[in-house]
């Protein structure tokens, strides 16, 4: 049973702690275990579902997710997948060519080779992600909120990587009508994350009230605007795939 988030204490932004290294591995092999026992489930029409992502079904999707799992399993591997992403995006995004590349290689795997081979670079892929420390100050430009940023591989390696997962582990659900799994302790953690990038990116006061059982209540001064709405819509929102108003039109990476 969901708790509201009426039920919980509200939060202060800034006491939302940043996440040790140590949680980000543990975060990432967890939310990739939760993805594939979810793939693993499907029955073989729901993988032919169209998700929100306009170019992917179901399968198509997976082979992404397992295709950005196992290029950062490994430095080496990691380097040869962005040079082959980056030719085959030619003047495109470089995004986009890294993407279809990695659904490209994949398409050819039966759908429980598929689970298999992601059960088994979920920790792979979490181990490394720990261990990489000379890549972590490497920068990488990538447009948010229509402006360009600068991020840190230790950004990606540490939140983008475990949010993406997610967020497809959501668009799944969504294309399947089945019960996505959520926690406090899991899922809360990482939408908690996500209000507190989201209130810097904004920096203005609010009161935000996020229902079910990853939500929960933040506040950043007395006034503000108030919201209350789902978590995970919240994150929808933030991730461009619903439409913002207000303070919802600040779009978060994911």
């Amino acid at each position: 049973m969901s708790r509201d988030s009426t039920d919980r204490a509200t939060v202060r932004i800034e006491d939302v702690p940043a996440f040790t290294r140590t949680e980000a591995m543990d975060l990432a092999a967890a939310e990739t275990a939760r993805m594939a026992a979810f793939l693993a489930a499907l029955r073989p029409d729901e993988w032919r579902h169209p998700t929100d992502c306009p170019a992917w079904d179901v399968r198509a999707m997976a082979g992404h997710v397992l295709g950005m799992t196992e290029t950062f399993t490994g430095t080496r591997r990691m380097m040869t997948d962005m040079r082959h992403g980056g030719q085959r995006a030619g003047d495109g995004p470089f995004i986009d060519g890294l993407t279809a590349l990695q659904v490209d290689e994949r398409a050819h795997l039966d759908t429980a080779e598929l689970v298999r081979r992601l059960e088994d670079a979920g920790p792979r892929q979490a181990r490394w992600r720990g261990r990489v420390r000379l890549l972590r100050a490497m920068p990488m430009k990538e447009e948010v909120n229509g402006r360009q940023e600068t991020w840190r591989m230790g950004y990606l390696v540490d939140v983008i990587l475990t949010r993406d997962t997610w967020m497809h582990r959501v668009d799944a659900a969504r294309a399947t009508g089945r019960t996505m799994v959520l926690t406090p302790e899991h899922d809360g953690r990482l939408v908690a994350h996500v209000v507190a990038e989201w209130a810097r990116r904004h920096d203005r006061p609010f009161r935000l009230h996020l229902t079910g059982p990853a939500g929960g209540s933040f506040a950043r001064g007395t006034d503000g605007e108030e919201l209350t709405l789902d978590a995970v819509q919240f994150c929808r929102i933030l991730s461009g795939r619903g439409e913002g108003q207000g303070l919802l039109a600040t779009e978060v990476p994911f």
